[in-house]
């Protein structure tokens, strides 16, 4: 029978406070084990001067008093403290007493809890032992005991308390077995009684005997695991081998790809609604001028701007939680390793990429995963390049104005954006690894965990710490970015242009007539064409202000620099304001493009948005915004650029500074301005406008 999971404290508590690193291997069950004891009651950060993440948790042992507080520290799993690795330097440093998450020395912890993976004891004995060696009042946790029970293994507690001089707690993270046991030891921890022995190859064959001889059968088991093993025997060989786990690795990264594409868009568009609804509201309500601008346009759609995206970063954590604790998460990195490792990446690299199809803020986020900072960081830099979501819109603009009629060629131009956008991202991690990040490429050294049924409760508390974390930290930078470009498009107001002044006046004598016409008939119709004309009225206005704003002028400032892709000041705006997002494109230019008509009768909504882009002209009134050739580079731009400031904020907190999101700006850029340049031209030459 389980046992409740401690009483939490309130971690404003101050006095009698236990600090206590959790460590353990990796794939041992300690993030689970983490979360059963503290639930959402923990604080997410960085270790000071690292990228490394730092989960602090309070447990209250027995009755609500301030000397009963226990703040545990989630510290890397790792595989050896003696390795030359950024996460066991930060492990080495807060067992000596020279590192916080709060940066500042707090001395030796008051006790150390050590998670052992119960299905493979010798391996973590080794662990245990460097550990022991710091003569640290210690508690070790055997973790996934009804694993082991379950595979036919019966550990003896009293043995291993006996060898290793400190006492011992089976527990079952999933199940909540042992929790109140665990708590209670960590307070009476003690320093252990036994040292183990310091050389590494004496340390191993010690972990074995001592392995050895606790390993008992279970009772009315014949004492052979290998019936209880034979579904992880069996499976691995289908999974794992190339042949036939390519092919499954592709089905499932395809379900995830699908779940986070499909299924995040309908809370996403409940979100999107409810902003734009506010907005609209608040336009409504408050006193016209420039704070109810602000507000509305400027705080309020910022916020929405970013929440919309917490869902895909959700599911994608809740997707990801679950398939690394089944097991399988490992079995795909190992398969993905062949195929990233010529490129100076590893098998590990394939979450955020996949994820970066959906958004690229996910899956930056989601390189937490990578081990080795070098490619971690690489990781970071290359993500964007993947065809996020966001840049579909133009996609669909831009195939539908070169292939009219022709969805299959459109599709294909769609397929090669998604191959563009990957192989580019490549190609730049190929080089990043050689020069800014060079450096030895790091062995995979993975454990292939046993398969096991996925704990539900460590996969929603993982996407709700997620979650808030994306909101606290990205959504202060993703608010201030949106409201600076609010108002670099809203200012300075300029009157509206006299034609737009002629259509409001010929709406008002329209529905003079209408008021006054007999036939109910010809009244609706006369009302109709007064709103068609008020909406045009209100685009030309959208469309002149846009021109004259500080976006709008300095698009006409730099359209030079465009000029060589073969883009306008009007098309440029378009671009300017996309590194915002890149979804806003489409809309940027429908406003923009909306004055390209000299007949004021023209009702624009009769002959289509897609069609008003499509014959928009340039400022000579002939030659049409979107040839070709500008097609074909817009395109190209498109998939190659970084054009998404939210990114950006998310970049510069993952990777550590702001001089790495300026740098991923810099180069995305320049392979966008480049490759587009080369497409324009080429068609220039060839004879193709």
């Amino acid at each position: 029978m389980s046992e409740s999971a401690p009483v939490i404290a309130d971690p404003e508590i101050s006095g009698g406070i236990m600090h206590v690193p959790l460590l353990g291997n990796p794939n041992t069950g300690k993030t689970t084990l983490f979360n059963a004891l503290c639930g959402l009651r923990h604080k997410t950060s960085n270790f000071p001067g690292t990228t490394q993440e730092a989960r602090i948790g309070v447990v209250r042992i027995g009755p609500a008093s301030s000397d009963s507080e226990v703040h545990l520290v989630d510290l890397p799993g790792i595989y050896s403290l003696e390795l030359d690795l950024m996460e066991a330097a930060i492990c080495r440093d807060v067992l000596a007493g020279r590192l916080s998450p709060k940066g500042e020395p707090i001395g030796d912890p008051e006790a150390v809890c050590i998670v052992v993976d119960a299905t493979n004891l010798a391996r973590n004995l080794v662990f245990v032992g460097e550990v022991l060696r710091r003569r640290l009042p210690t508690v070790v946790a055997l973790n996934m005991i009804d694993l082991a029970r379950g595979q036919g293994r019966e550990i003896n507690l009293r043995t291993l308390e006996e060898q290793l001089g400190c006492r011992v707690v089976a527990v079952s993270a999933r199940k909540g077995e042992g929790l109140d046991s665990l708590s209670a030891a960590i307070r009476a921890a003690t320093v252990p009684t036994h040292t183990p022995p310091g050389d590494q190859s004496e340390l191993e064959h010690w972990a074995d005997r001592l392995a050895a001889r606790a390993m008992q059968p279970a009772p009315g088991t014949s004492g052979s695991a290998d019936a209880k093993l034979s579904l992880t025997d069996r499976l691995d060989p289908i999974l794992v081998s190339p042949w036939t786990g390519i092919p499954i690795f592709v089905a499932v990264m395809v379900a995830v790809f699908y779940a986070i594409f499909s299924i995040a868009q309908f809370p996403m568009g409940w979100i999107d609604s409810l902003f734009g609804f506010t907005a609209n509201w608040l336009e409504k309500v408050l006193p016209e001028g420039i704070l109810s601008d602000l507000i509305a346009r400027g705080v309020v759609t910022g916020i929405g701007a970013t929440a919309v995206f917490v869902p895909q970063i959700c599911l994608l954590f809740f997707l990801i939680s679950l398939l690394e604790d089944t097991g399988y998460l490992a079995r795909a990195a190992l398969l993905m390793h062949r195929v990233l490792r010529p490129f100076g990446l590893p098998g590990h690299a394939f979450v955020p990429f996949l994820s970066s199809h959906a958004c690229a803020l996910p899956g930056i986020m989601s390189t937490r995963v990578i081990p080795d900072r070098r490619e971690r960081m690489a990781t970071i830099l290359v993500a964007p390049f993947m065809t996020c979501s966001a840049r579909l819109p133009v996609y669909v603009l831009v195939t539908s104005l070169l292939f009219k009629n022709h969805p299959l060629y459109a599709g294909l131009a769609f397929v090669g954006c998604y191959v563009l956008g990957a192989g580019a991202g490549l190609f730049s991690a190929f080089i990043a690894r050689r020069t800014i990040l060079k450096g030895p490429a790091r062995p995979m050294v993975l454990e292939l965990p046993t398969y096991k049924l996925p704990s539900l409760r460590t996969a929603l508390a993982t996407t709700i710490d997620r979650g808030w974390v994306f909101l606290k930290n990205a959504g202060t930078n993703i608010l201030a970015i949106c409201i600076v470009l609010w108002w670099l498009g809203s200012y300075p107001h300029v009157a509206a242009p006299e034609r737009a002044n002629v259509l409001r006046a010929q709406a008002i004598d329209l529905r003079a007539i209408a008021a006054a016409e007999p036939v109910p008939a010809k009244a609706q119709r006369a009302d109709e064409n007064a709103n068609d004309l008020d909406r045009e009225a209100q685009r030309l206005t959208a469309a002149h202000a846009q021109a004259h704003s500080f976006i709008g002028r300095g698009a006409r400032f730099v359209q030079p620099v465009f000029a060589p892709l073969g883009y306008d000041w009007q098309l440029t705006v378009g671009v300017l304001t996309s590194f915002a997002a890149r979804e806003v494109f489409v809309s940027t230019m429908a406003i923009v493009t909306s004055a390209g008509s000299d007949d004021t009768d023209e009702i624009v909504h009769d002959q289509g948005i897609l069609e008003s882009i499509a014959s928009a002209p340039r400022d000579d009134g002939k030659t049409p915004i979107f040839t070709t050739a500008t097609c074909w580079s817009v395109l190209v731009f498109f998939v190659l650029a970084m054009q998404c400031l939210p990114t950006l904020a998310v970049t510069a907190k993952e990777a550590g500074g702001a001089k790495w999101a300026l740098l991923q700006l810099a180069w995305m850029s320049a392979v966008a301005y480049s490759a587009a340049f080369v497409v324009f031209q080429s068609f220039r030459l060839a004879g193709i406008s």
